[in-house]
């Protein structure tokens, strides 16, 4: 069984391939990272500038332009059709106290936006800060607790619309 790619280009164009079209190519490495591609008679500079090898997404600059490229294989589209994305996880909506404490600053305000990793809320306990970033990028749907206030463990923090 030969295996069959789906490229993705701008999250617009579609593009199957299969091995044997891939050994048709005609493409020299010059560098690391650089090519000379030939097609159709047609030469092409080629440059891949990012590469996400796990996630199998690249940025590749042709003759100039930049392109972003997702690469998948039978499996991934298998996946895909089943319902199941790769990498994908629960999708958090609610920050609760891992532990009791006193809330230290709250840097968010109910509607914003945040984006993953964004510093959320400082808790303190047992003589320690405990930073809570945003886990997904998202708006900020309420905010139960008040900077000065003692929190419980399990108690509701921030969630998320």
């Amino acid at each position: 069984m030969s295996n069959s790619y789906t490229l993705s280009v701008n999250h617009n164009l579609s593009f199957d391939l299969s091995e044997s079209d891939l050994k048709k190519l005609d493409a020299v490495s010059v560098e690391k990272n650089k090519f000379h591609v030939l097609q159709d008679s047609k030469p092409y500079k080629a440059e891949i500038i990012a590469a996400d090898f796990l996630a199998k997404k690249y940025t590749v600059k042709v003759n100039n332009n930049t392109y972003e490229v997702a690469i998948a294989n039978d499996l991934d589209r298998l996946i895909k059709s089943m319902g199941i994305e790769r990498g994908r996880t629960k999708v958090i909506n609610a920050i609760k106290a891992p532990m009791p404490g006193l809330i230290l600053e709250i840097n968010v305000a109910v509607g914003q936006e945040v984006k993953e990793n964004d510093l959320l809320i400082i808790l303190e306990a047992m003589k320690m800060e405990n930073s809570f970033i945003s886990p997904r990028d998202g708006v900020i749907k309420s905010i139960a607790v008040e900077k000065g206030h003692a929190v419980d463990k399990g108690q509701l923090l921030i969630e998320f619309e």
